[in-house]
């Protein structure tokens, strides 16, 4: 389908703040490294009902962006500008915008909250514009900006394949299986770059990656078996570079895994972990063993899947 031309101007006009969620890897095996230099990859990615907000408001002829966390950057290097450039080359769409980022998300953290901001915005001056992009434009826009965009124009549990662009939606019968599912966060004070857990992987080749076949075929077995409760799903990859040079996040995991019975692990490639709670667990010793462990600067915040 050829993307819409929209060569009009619309003036300035705030719209509602947007929810831009954050997500975690249930699964994710990294199956090899790509001749253009990516990552294959088989995840199943669910997002939250907790993350940023992003604010647009259109007018002008130039796109600008604002934070209130002043570690976030805010000129070509933030994700939020490289979204809004190709929703206007996309579009044909003449105007400007300026965006708000409510920054909740940690940043470095494998909860993707910078892809998120930044197809939240896609979304969003696609609605302001009048909707010139349908919904195969705009996934090909989003995996255009980042390899984990396109997850978040879903608003539902995704398997991802491929750099994280080829986008499937989870069988309904697997969903309900977590939907809805209390999920404790929590992050140290340090953050893991993307790039080096990707170079660590690719230095030590091939023994941290997943072979394709073996990978689809756990995750097809979880998916067949009716009931299979989520935590039998549960695999991370990236896991292997991060626990060797932090030792501090396995040791933390297997505690609350051994203290509390439940199941934990790191989301993407870190920093940032989480925990599948019961409705019945009461998340306040788990969140005080997390700050014993990891002192007062540890960032802890229960939310649910979405």
């Amino acid at each position: 389908m050829a993307c819409a031309v929209f060569l009009g101007r619309i003036a300035a006009l705030p719209m509602p703040a947007q929810p831009a969620p954050a997500k975690i890897n249930l699964f994710l095996a990294v199956t090899g490294r790509r001749g253009d230099g990516y990552h294959d990859l088989v995840s199943v990615a669910a997002p939250l009902v907790w993350g940023d907000a992003i604010s647009v408001e259109t007018g002008g002829d130039a796109f600008s962006v604002d934070c209130d966390d002043p570690e976030i950057p805010t000129d070509g290097r933030n994700l939020v500008l490289k979204a809004a450039a190709a929703f206007a080359e996309a579009s044909g769409w003449r105007g400007g915008a300026r965006i708000s980022i409510a920054k909740r998300i940690p940043s470095c953290a494998g909860l993707g909250g910078a892809s998120s901001d930044a197809v939240t915005t896609l979304t969003a001056l696609n609605a302001a514009a009048g909707r010139p992009l349908g919904a195969a434009d705009l996934a090909r826009v989003a995996s255009g900006i980042g390899s984990d965009c396109a997850l978040f124009l879903s608003g539902a549990p995704v398997v991802m394949r491929g750099r994280g662009e080829r986008v499937d939606a989870l069988p309904g019968e697997a969903y309900s299986r977590f939907r809805g599912m209390r999920v404790l966060l929590f992050k140290p004070a340090f953050a893991i770059p993307t790039p080096w857990s990707y170079g660590r992987l690719a230095a030590e080749a091939p023994r941290g990656y997943v072979p394709a076949l073996a990978a689809e075929a756990r995750l097809g077995a979880w998916i067949a078996k009716a009931g299979a409760p989520v935590e039998e799903l549960l695999f991370n990859s990236m896991e292997r570079p991060a626990f060797a040079k932090f030792p501090a996040l396995p040791a933390l995991l297997e505690l609350i895994r051994h203290r509390f019975g439940i199941a934990a692990r790191m989301s993407g490639s870190g920093s940032a972990c989480f925990a599948l709670l019961n409705e019945n667990v009461d998340a306040r010793p788990v969140e005080a063993t997390i700050r014993d462990a990891w002192g007062p600067s540890a960032f802890v915040e229960e939310t649910r899947i979405a």
